[in-house]
């Protein structure tokens, strides 16, 4: 089995005079290494570096490491240009106007033909090869093209957007039969999955079918199969006493008052700003004061090089300068805010210590931090207060759910959440906790690999 994502699974870093690689963290990595270390297998994906001579593949932790090489300048534009400011706002919702450049359709056309190439390179003749997500939307056909009888897999981690929207983008039809190259198309949930099949059918030669589409002869299937987490790793960091007495000292450290918590990267599809007027709203109805209960807003850097990401901090960071210095008290802090990426151990004892968890985005393809909080709360206490429109709505509908563009709705639930009966909360809690155990990240790979094999 090949994988071919955009990063590899591992990273350089520095111990002491030499340069070691390490596993990175995340849910892809952690979906996809006890796959490839049982099968057999190799992955493909960018060095982290865009200076210098290209890494040469080597064994890590099971299987093959093969580097892909991207320079700076493809970089700024296959990545920063193509994937992150024409593809990423266009299929969530285009909540920010995309951008539609020739000079950065090119060089995402080359990169993939790199990863592709890649692929391609070291397939034998029963290799099954996964691709992942929007980066390298091309990569399929053109395995495809050289590699006409291999089973080849596409997952897609955000949401796909619906016909009039991508209907927009210039190269529309190129991606579209990129994708097509695959056997399986994987997506986060059913309505994804339907707007790819009538986009599919719009712009490009395929046909409807049972199971998803025909074209150039072959079966296609598109079909929803919804990404999650390792329950048992963060089950086990959340009983681990360290991390138990760590939470209880940042409950301790806030007056043990009730903590409501946000963990996001500082995107602009997350709904940052909105929630934090939707608690200033509750701040002034006056339902709580900053004595009553504090928000705790973790704002992970991302993309700090694109302007709407900047703006996006300067917002954030006026609101809570507003918040704070309208109704903070003198020994109470009405928002903390903390933006840097906390180690797992640290995020653990968050999720334990928080009474309300807020995950509010715009738009998301699943979002497994709700999935993360649910799992760790083992003694089914808190609350989680849910985005309708992240993919994660569709399987844990025990939530309270919201609409993220509405201020006074949003304030609602936080006060109809911390007004919450112990238990409807322990009701609640339980029913969301047993859902993500019944389907673990593990579960999600065997289902698409099954689909893939033909089984």
């Amino acid at each position: 089995m090949i994988v071919v994502a955009n990063r590899l699974p591992a990273k350089r870093v520095r111990k002491g005079r030499s340069w070691v690689w390490e596993t990175s963290p995340g849910g892809l990595v952690s979906a996809l290494h006890p796959l490839l270390r049982e099968r057999g297998g190799a992955w493909v994906g960018w060095d982290g570096t865009s200076g210098g001579r290209a890494v040469k593949p080597f064994d890590h932790d099971g299987f093959r490491i093969h580097p892909v090489h991207v320079t700076k300048d493809e970089l700024d534009k296959f990545y920063a240009g193509f994937s992150n400011r024409t593809l990423w706002p266009l299929y969530h919702d285009a909540l920010r106007a995309p951008e539609f450049h020739r000079r950065w359709w090119w060089p995402y056309v080359e990169v993939n033909q790199r990863y592709a190439d890649a692929a391609i390179g070291i397939m034998g003749k029963k290799d099954t090869v996964w691709v992942q997500d929007y980066q390298l939307q091309l990569a399929p056909a053109m395995i495809r093209a050289k590699r006409p009888g291999a089973r080849i897999g596409f997952f897609l981690h955000t949401p796909f957007p619906p016909e009039e929207l991508f209907a927009k983008m210039p190269w529309r039809r190129q991606v579209l039969e990129g994708l097509l190259g695959a056997d399986v198309i994987g997506f986060q949930d059913k309505l994804s999955a339907m707007n790819f099949i009538r986009t599919a059918q719009r712009f490009t030669a395929a046909k409807r079918h049972e199971q998803g589409l025909l074209y150039n002869g072959r079966t296609v299937i598109a079909d929803a199969f919804p990404i999650s987490i390792d329950v048992s790793r963060y089950q086990d960091l959340a009983m681990d006493p360290e991390i138990v007495v760590a939470s209880e000292r940042f409950r301790a450290a806030w007056d043990h008052r009730p903590i409501i918590l946000g963990v996001d990267r500082l995107d602009y599809t997350k709904g940052i700003d909105i929630r934090l007027r939707a608690f200033e709203e509750v701040l002034r109805r006056g339902t709580i004061s900053a004595k009553d209960a504090v928000m705790i807003q973790i704002a992970v850097p991302t993309r700090q090089s694109v302007d709407d990401y900047a703006e996006l901090r300067d917002t954030v960071e006026q609101y809570v300068g507003r918040i704070n210095g309208t109704y903070a008290m003198t020994d109470f802090i009405a928002v903390h805010y903390v933006y840097r990426s906390l180690p797992i151990r640290e995020l653990i004892a968050c999720y334990l210590a928080a009474d309300v968890m807020m995950v509010t985005p715009f738009r998301d393809g699943m979002n497994l931090v709700a999935k993360e909080y649910v799992v760790t709360r083992t003694r089914d206490t808190g609350v989680l207060v849910l985005s309708e429109f992240a993919g994660a709505a569709s399987e844990l509908n025990d939530a309270l759910l919201v609409n993220p563009h509405d201020i006074d709705g949003m304030a609602n639930m936080i006060e109809h959440a911390l007004e919450l009966d112990a238990a409807e909360r322990k009701k609640r809690m339980r029913a969301l906790r047993k859902r993500v155990e019944s389907h673990t990240v593990h579960d999600w790979s065997d289902s698409f690999m099954t689909r893939l094999a033909g089984e």
